[in-house]
């Protein structure tokens, strides 16, 4: 599913693995790489290569998404972890988007949005 993404992002060489992590240690690299307490469901990071070509390491927190989809009422568990590595991947290719409300208004966020329509095959 990641590299699907990264082809129809015209990068289909980038090299990008996905890790999923229970939520202690989600917690210790979230704290341990942005100095955030808290779980949060998602951490990418993009490690461009000296030749050029892009790695990238995604991290997802099933037990968090499981959490939001309890909460949200709205969206099916296999939904929101292809959400979180779609959401991944685009961070890794460079696409970020704003905190608060203007986060789903974004350009990544619409781009999000359309690749996990294609991968679950909804709106067909």
């Amino acid at each position: 599913m990641v590299r699907r993404v990264l082809a129809w992002e015209g990068a289909p060489g980038a090299r990008v693995s996905v890790t999923l992590l229970p939520p202690a240690r989600m917690k210790a690299l979230n704290r341990r790489t942005f100095g955030r307490r808290g779980l949060t469901d998602v951490i990418s990071f993009p490690l461009p290569q000296p030749d050029g070509t892009l790695h990238g390491d995604i991290y997802v927190c099933p037990a968090a998404a499981r959490a939001w989809v309890r909460g949200s009422g709205a969206r099916a568990l296999r939904e929101e972890l292809i959400r979180l590595a779609v959401h991944g991947a685009l961070h890794v290719l460079g696409y970020d988007h704003p905190g608060g409300p203007g986060r789903t208004r974004s350009r990544m966020w619409r781009t999000q949005e359309r690749y996990v329509r294609r991968l679950t095959g909804a709106g067909r």
